[in-house]
């Protein structure tokens, strides 16, 4: 499988901050994903948990009226700074995914979350909040399935991405019986990022991955509100 290709230049590098999110593999399948979907002017867009703002700042080329929400006060001091760079209006909240902007309903929703499956029961915290998603990587991608619904309008669509790894099969049931028509729309093959390389060991013991396998599948879920 091709490589991922960059989703579109940009006039000038993303500032990263400790500890937020850069721009990699997954943001881009995600930008091109967002791309494919025709955003457009006047679509209200919600990227959650927005990072850097790549996407965000992507989506509001496009002419899109963006809100990104980010948990972490760093990430959003980031988004910030990335738009005002890039000379794109986009409205930052900090909160907790749809609860900052509670009663609002949208367009579309992309989300790139954290989805590391991470060994220990605690709640990720530090600069690992960026990628670990509990035992088995879900601990966002649950919470935005069941919050998509309520958070889209009709024929509204959920972009997200996330890895094989935290069950493919598992999201698209959950969105399912949730009312939305769900599908995966793109697919690419990435090497082992330094995350999964250092904990290969634990991955293997716990069957989440094959004793040969040395690459990830990333998947992009659509969703949509019927």
């Amino acid at each position: 499988m091709s490589a991922v290709p960059t989703a579109r230049p940009r006039t000038r590098p993303f500032v990263t901050l400790p500890g937020v999110y850069g721009p990699q593999d997954d943001t881009r399948l995600l930008l091109r994903a967002l791309y494919r979907e025709g955003v457009r002017a006047g679509t209200d867009l919600l990227d959650l948990g927005s990072g850097s703002g790549a996407v965000a700042v992507g989506a509001a080329r496009r002419g899109a009226r963006v809100t990104a929400v980010d948990i972490s006060w760093r990430a959003v001091l980031a988004t910030q700074v990335n738009a005002w760079l890039s000379r794109e209006h986009v409205l930052v909240r900090w909160g907790d995914l749809t609860a900052a902007v509670r009663g609002r309903s949208f367009d579309m929703l992309v989300s790139n979350p954290p989805y590391v499956p991470a060994p220990g029961d605690r709640s990720p915290h530090g600069a690992a909040r960026a990628w670990d998603a509990g035992r088995d990587g879900r601990l966002l991608i649950d919470r935005i399935c069941d919050a998509a619904p309520r958070a889209l309008r009709p024929r509204g669509v959920l972009l997200m991405v996330q890895s094989g790894l935290c069950g493919t099969e598992d999201t698209l049931e959950r969105l399912s019986c949730a009312g939305l028509r769900a599908t995966v729309s793109d697919r690419a093959l990435i090497p082992f990022g330094p995350v999964l390389r250092a904990r290969l060991p634990w991955l293997r013991r716990h069957r989440l991955l094959d004793a040969h396998q040395d690459s990830e599948e990333l998947v992009i879920i659509r969703a949509e509100h019927t």
